[in-house]
């Protein structure tokens, strides 16, 4: 659908919602994967972000329990966004951002981009279940 089509009032097929949905998601977790692994969310990287594995499992086990149908995947999506929030008070409580010198508003920002991310996959599922993807 163009930008044009979009832009008259139209809206994206379920099945459209579904494929971006999944798309964001699976593009959600390479990069947490990544920016957990090599980069580092609390500090350089390491011990302390290996907590985030956690995030990652509530995605990957609740996928296969909905058998990625969009109602189930609306749901394991906002789960995934509770795991990332959850992880990151944890994390935060537990003084692991201390020994690396590492900021809590840059930890805070870059896990609510996560947060965000995993929403946008929660609604785009969402829709694609009210359309009748299922």
């Amino acid at each position: 659908m163009s930008m044009q089509g979009i832009a008259r009032g139209r809206t994206i097929s379920p099945r459209a919602s579904y494929r971006l949905g999944l798309g964001l998601a699976l593009a959600t977790a390479l990069f947490l994967f990544l920016g957990s692994g090599a980069l580092g969310i609390i500090g350089d990287g390491g011990r302390p972000d290996r907590i985030y594995a956690t995030v990652l499992g509530v995605a990957l086990i609740g996928s296969a329990v909905a058998l990625l149908r969009p109602s189930g995947m609306a749901l394991v999506m906002a789960a995934t966004a509770l795991a990332q929030v959850t992880v990151t008070a944890a994390a935060l409580l537990a003084g692991l951002h201390e020994p690396e010198n590492a900021s809590v508003a840059d930890i805070v920002m870059v896990n609510a981009m996560y947060v965000a991310l995993w929403s946008a996959a929660a609604w785009l599922f969402h829709r694609a279940a009210a359309g009748g993807e299922d």
